[in-house]
């Protein structure tokens, strides 16, 4: 079983930066894909990011590329979501997430393990 706590949402202007973090415990996550998505109130959970094992692969939602980075230090059982150029609209609570094949997360967006969720807040 793996376990994920989520770190370092909070509220920020637009145009500001946050970094996310989130640590895995239970066993290593280190040939686990990991990845982000959010949700607001009253819609769909949505994708963000993913990570492969090594962190030689990432994906993006076309909203975020260029703005979001995903990263990961498998020694610390971690992964990030460094979020710059913020805007209001990405707004929601953002919630880790890991699967045990890429496939699961990234195509299908049914992960085997999710985090509890971190706020982020972004004002006009």
């Amino acid at each position: 079983q793996v376990q994920l706590v989520e770190s370092g949402g909070g509220l920020v202007q637009a145009g500001g930066s946050l970094r996310l973090s989130c640590v895995a415990s239970g066993r290593t996550v280190s040939s686990d894909p990991m990845g982000w998505f959010r949700q607001v109130p009253g819609k769909e959970r949505e994708f963000v990011a993913a990570i492969n094992w090594s962190g030689g692969t990432t994906y993006y939602v076309d909203s975020v590329k260029g703005r979001f980075t995903i990263s990961r230090d498998n020694a610390k059982n971690t992964v990030y979501l460094q979020m710059n150029s913020l805007k209001p609209e990405d707004t929601a609570v953002y919630y880790c997430a890991a699967a045990r094949v890429w496939q699961t997360l990234v195509v299908l967006r049914i992960p085997n393990y999710w985090g509890q969720g971190t706020q982020v807040s972004v004002s006009s």
